[in-house]
């Protein structure tokens, strides 16, 4: 069954507001298995709405809606939803009392602006919004069953998963299945060359990809005329994907890199210090983002300054002077130093040139030299990464996140 996701917001069309709303909701749609046709974005302006959902309302049977259902003056969605049907706005009063005993929780009291999302489309299906002031809600637009949702990341996805997912389950012939497989360490055009001919191999498998610095997403779906056949197709071809790819997938659908690596270093039941100069504590950032962090790591010292090297680590002045902070010496120092002050089991260090500026002829932009300390004793790599300086400190808080994993391996 066809399926679109209309985003609405002039933060969104300016390029203002990174669009994550229409990503998450595409790929839960082709999980459900709906065909995601199309991706609108539309600013906030109620003619142009208008325009979109009618000319979406006669394309598709389902049709997804994100945005312009706060308190201010530019969301617009509800009323060109009504201006689309040719219906007049009802107050909700259930919608109404729910979001004066929101404000009051946290001790506002209702204005007029707050007031107004609690007034629907005449005959909308009413969505209750359990972690936020705007209620959604649903219509039907032409041949298409719509759904509005707010543009609040965290109040979309639980609203779609406890409001819609539910009213559109049925409506989605089960004929695909998807699994999603995560790689680190090729770049796209390598990974691709390498599941040439799978497709053909494969009849009914469609192998997609998504790039997102430094990860390779791989998604295999498959389609069949049954569900139960999709789904073994499916299982089919990624096998033949793992073996293609076995030496850089490191997990599937919702696994982070830094999750997996956690969970390598808690398996193994060891502890992990950390001592960041130019990443400036991304790799401990990445770790704790997961929940468990607690578990295995001890400490993630950020220093930055040579003083600090010196005063923290314990590192002898005479080895950043005599060989510089950006050195194989200087990194093997900062793992064995912060394993020592921490009593780690495992120790990684980064020290770099993140840039624009600080590269050397020796030494250019981009140079960054990792380290790992055990009882085994220390292994130091030199790397050299290329882009702006977001890129490398990505970069390299990824390499040194694999020199963890392969030390737990």
């Amino acid at each position: 069954m066809t399926c679109a996701v209309l985003c609405i917001g002039t933060e969104l069309t300016r390029g203002e507001l990174v669009n994550t709303n229409a990503a998450w909701l595409a790929s839960a749609l082709t999980d459900l298995g709906f065909d995601v046709i199309e991706d609108v974005v539309v600013d906030d302006d109620i003619q142009r709405i208008s325009m979109a959902l009618d000319r979406l309302g006669r394309s598709v049977r389902v049709l997804i809606c994100t945005g312009g259902l706060g308190p201010t003056t530019d969301d617009l969605t509800t009323r060109a939803v009504a201006e689309t049907l040719g219906v007049g706005l009802v107050r909700d009063e259930a919608s109404l009392d729910a979001i004066r005993r929101r404000l009051e929780k946290s001790g506002r009291s209702l204005s007029a602006s707050n007031a107004k999302q609690s007034e629907f489309p005449k005959g909308a299906d009413i969505l209750p919004n359990p972690v936020g002031t705007a209620p959604g809600f649903g219509v039907t637009i032409g041949r298409a069953s719509a759904f509005f949702m707010p543009g609040v990341p965290s109040e979309m996805r639980t609203m779609f998963e406890e409001q819609v997912q539910p009213r559109i389950r049925t409506l989605a012939a089960r004929t695909t299945h998807q699994i999603r497989l995560r790689t680190y360490g090729l770049p796209e055009s390598v990974v691709g060359e390498r599941l040439q001919g799978v497709e053909a191999q494969y009849p009914g498998v469609l192998i997609g990809y998504r790039a997102h610095f430094p990860e390779i997403e791989v998604k295999v779906l498959a389609r069949a005329a049954e569900s139960e056949s999709a789904h073994a197709l499916c299982e089919r071809a990624t096998t033949e994907v793992r073996a293609r790819l076995s030496d850089v997938i490191y997990g599937e659908m919702d696994d982070s890199f830094a999750g997996i690596v956690g969970h390598a270093v808690r398996n193994k039941g060891l502890t992990l210090a950390i001592a960041e100069s130019c990443t400036g504590g991304l790799v401990g950032h990445m770790i704790t983002r997961e929940p468990g962090a607690s578990d295995f790591l001890l400490v993630d010292a950020v220093t930055y300054a040579n003083s600090a090297k010196t005063r923290l680590l314990g590192i002898d002045e005479e080895v950043i002077r005599g060989h510089g902070a950006v050195s194989s010496e200087v990194a093997a120092a900062m793992a064995e130093g912060v394993r020592r002050v921490s009593g780690a089991d495992l120790a990684l260090s980064l020290t770099g040139v993140a840039g624009p500026g600080g590269g050397s002829a020796s030494k250019p932009v981009g140079t960054v030299f990792i380290a790992i300390a055990s009882a085994a004793g220390t292994t130091v790599v030199e790397k050299h990464f290329h882009g702006d300086r977001q890129k490398i400190q990505t970069a390299a808080a990824y390499a040194g996140l694999d020199l963890v994993r392969q030390a737990c391996a």
